[in-house]
């Protein structure tokens, strides 16, 4: 079963980086470096993970986050950021949401692909409520 990975992020050569590592690694990646395009094209129970930048331009990854939860309640989403996490901010935005992680960047691709696979057999242990 290939698992579907989303990633949103406005450094292309990231993204791009991220795509290829990640398709190598066995994953099906789609990836969108613009917040509202992939607002726009997002389909609920498509992607087992949802990777998320947090600072994009037009919309920041917590905008983008609020909105898919609308559609998508069960989305599975990790906030990538090259910055201190802000964890107030996070907090008032997503009071009863559970977004397992946040990646800072630099990380090595191998870390993240481990990481990746132990969420989501984990999921699949434990599928949502």
């Amino acid at each position: 079963m290939t698992r579907r990975i989303l990633i949103v992020d406005d450094e292309q050569d990231i993204a791009m980086s991220l795509k290829v590592g990640l398709t190598k690694k066995g994953f099906d990646v789609d990836t969108f470096f613009d917040p509202l395009e992939a607002l726009g094209s997002y389909r609920p129970g498509t992607y087992d993970l949802l990777i998320v930048d947090l600072r994009m331009p037009k919309m920041n990854g917590f905008e983008l986050v609020r909105e898919i939860k609308k559609v998508d309640a069960n989305a599975n989403v990790w906030f990538l950021t090259a910055f201190e996490v802000y964890r107030a901010e996070f907090e008032r935005m997503f009071l009863d949401t559970d977004v397992s992680v946040f990646l800072k960047k630099p990380f090595s691709l191998n870390e993240l692909a481990s990481k990746i696979e132990s969420e989501l057999d984990l999921k699949v242990k434990q599928p949502p409520e």
